[in-house]
């Protein structure tokens, strides 16, 4: 009897897991990373996933204490070799759509980054939006040369 309760029960617990992000009525984020300029002074670039919640959210920023300033942006296409930028005021959320910032695509541009901050520190990324609180997750930060972490 026990073991049919546990065999009834273990599928259940995995499919209430797996919609987690979907449970939330709010705008969540994870899977935060940096990764740090090959020439000190120069910009880091900043990734993140964000999961949309009930209702559609308008990002307008992700700064960090650690960067004296920040832009959100977007990679769009190769020009003679170079790939080409384009700065961002917002980029939507919609319900329950997961928005990915990652290489080649959506990225946030850090500049003035804290000397202090190295290979292997957490440092925070605070996500802004149009309406609501703000959102605030620990970066893992890598050197310009290693591979992303997630």
């Amino acid at each position: 009897m026990r073991l049919a309760r546990l065999a009834f029960a273990l599928p259940l617990a995995a499919f209430a897991a797996a919609g987690c992000h979907y449970a939330s009525n709010a705008v969540t984020a994870d899977k935060a990373w940096v990764r740090l300029a090959p020439v000190p002074g120069r910009p880091a670039a900043a990734y993140v996933t964000i999961h949309g919640g009930a209702q559609p959210a308008e990002l307008i920023a992700i700064d960090s204490p650690a960067a004296g300033s920040s832009e959100l942006h977007r990679s769009m296409e190769m020009v003679g070799g170079i790939m080409q930028m384009k700065r961002l005021d917002s980029v939507a959320v919609p319900p329950r759509a997961t928005v990915a910032f990652a290489p080649g695509g959506y990225h946030v541009m850090l500049f003035g980054v804290s000397p202090q901050v190295k290979p292997g520190d957490r440092m925070p990324l605070t996500l802004r939006f149009a309406k609501g609180d703000p959102i605030t997750v620990k970066a893992r930060v890598v050197a310009a040369g290693d591979a992303a972490p997630y």
